[in-house]
């Protein structure tokens, strides 16, 4: 069935009824990404309408999600958003669907550094009211599996944990022994997936490399995991419709009437492809024509361009093509020189740039970028630290940063951000440029106000 919204609640608030599961593990490296997608590919290959989810702020988790079932991946952060936005996210982004998976991060119960378990695998699910299905490497125990169930099904707080999907399973014999103790915690063994029919992604130096850079392998592997998923399907089905109905009011972009709509650009294509699916709804929304272009293939800006949005990627990878496509780097640094508002996340600040590893970039700021040894990540409480189109001064952000490089200096005359940290980033006519990734969806007035800077 389709998700069906059912009777008005107080508030406007609506009931909707989507069957819906979060996909947990112990610890990263257990299978969550693989088995998630697999069953996202294969509801679909099945014929229903599946809608995929991702806890926590990665982006490339839900490019696979969004290969595996043909909508937009979307993400669900309490620290990015706020937990009463989790709701309402879900409930738009499952829009039209039949079924929704959730993606965990990390081990179920590990949440922001410093704040227990907010922002978890396990808090998501509660503000979601969904089942939970763990995924467990059994590749190095055996018995041992029925105590780290019980362990993860007793601790205090715990979601309601409806089912295990046992994977790298070595042989019927050990098959056979973790089904007996998984019976003996009350564990339903939902599906088992062997070693040796394991599919992965390859990774580099941020994860797995995302599904826009190897889009022929990624479509082969996801079209070998709907076969190797689908005997999950009914299994996971079954939990997914013990889901309550959500009472929530969905999340929509705030529709803004202009009397024309300026064209905005977003960066895409295998350098930038970090980017939450609501930013390009709220520009939209809020009366902007949203044209997206790929600085690896496109000598030039969209015709009209009068706002530019660069949000987070690859840029090191692909250093040398994007330093050789002079004319686009010249077009940017011209828009940025009439004080058009540009949005810069991460690889976007790389961009624009001087140069990255030496490779010559836009020119756009007074900085050289390069790549480090050491990983930058982590949620940020930030406050604006000089006044732009995209906040005034003084107003406090929630963000995250995730990166190997360095850019020097770290900040401008007018930086963007102050944190815990110091000050970072660049604040020069309409350019806002950081390592600060936001999601828009937690401050709508962003995507207005930059719309208005394109007058």
């Amino acid at each position: 069935m389709v998700a069906d919204r059912g009777p008005a609640a107080p508030g406007g608030a609506v009931s909707l009824a989507v069957p819906r599961v979060v996909i947990a593990a112990p610890a990263s490296g257990h299978g969550k990404t693989t088995v998630a997608t697999g069953l996202l590919a294969a509801l679909t290959a099945a014929g229903h309408r599946a809608a995929g989810f991702k806890a926590g702020p990665d982006y490339i988790d839900p490019g696979y999600h969004s290969l595996a079932c043909g909508r937009p991946g979307r993400n669900l952060d309490p620290v990015l958003v706020g937990e009463e936005l989790i709701a309402p996210l879900f409930a738009h982004g499952a829009a039209g669907s039949e079924v929704a998976i959730v993606e965990g991060v990390m081990g179920l119960y590990d949440g922001a550094v410093g704040r227990g378990d907010f922002s978890s695998t396990a808090h998501v699910a509660h503000l979601l009211d969904a089942p939970v299905v763990m995924v467990v490497d059994t590749s190095s125990q055996g018995r041992s599996v029925a105590a780290v169930l019980h362990g993860f099904r007793s601790f205090p707080g715990a979601p309601r944990i409806s089912g295990v999907i046992l994977n790298r399973v070595g042989s019927d014999r050990h098959e056979q022994l973790l089904r007996d103790a998984c019976e003996e915690v009350g564990t339903p063994v939902l599906g088992v997936l062997r070693r040796h029919a394991v599919i992965s992604a390859p990774s580099r130096h941020l994860g797995l490399v995302p599904a826009v850079e190897r889009s022929a392998a990624a479509r082969e592997s996801v079209a070998a995991l709907a076969v190797l998923m689908a005997d999950l399907v009914e299994p996971v089905l079954s939990v997914a419709r013990t889901a309550p109905p959500l009472v929530t009011t969905p999340w929509s972009a705030p529709v803004l009437e202009r009397a024309s709509r300026p064209v905005i650009a977003v960066a895409g294509g295998p350098a930038f492809s970090f980017g939450y699916a609501e930013t390009t709804e709220l520009l939209t929304a809020a009366g902007a024509d949203v044209v997206t272009f790929d600085p690896l293939r496109d000598s030039a800006l969209p015709a009209g361009t009068r706002g530019l949005v660069v949000g987070g990627g690859f840029p090191e990878v692909y250093a040398g093509e994007l330093s050789a496509n002079t004319s686009l780097r010249a077009e940017v640094a011209a828009l940025a020189g009439t004080g058009a508002p540009v949005a810069a996340e991460c690889a976007g600040l790389l961009w624009l740039a001087r140069s990255l590893d030496g490779a010559p970039m836009c020119g756009v700021l007074d900085a050289e970028a390069k790549m480090t040894e050491t990983l930058t990540l982590g949620y940020r409480d930030a406050v604006a630290a000089s006044d732009s189109w995209l906040a005034p001064a003084g107003t406090r952000q929630s963000g995250h940063e995730f990166h190997r490089t360095a850019v020097t200096p770290g900040a401008g005359p007018s930086p963007a951000w102050v944190s815990a940290h110091g000050r970072e980033g660049f604040v020069s006519g309409g350019v806002h440029a950081s390592y600060l990734h936001l999601h828009w969806a937690a401050r709508p007035e962003i995507a207005a106000r930059m719309v208005a800077a394109c007058g």
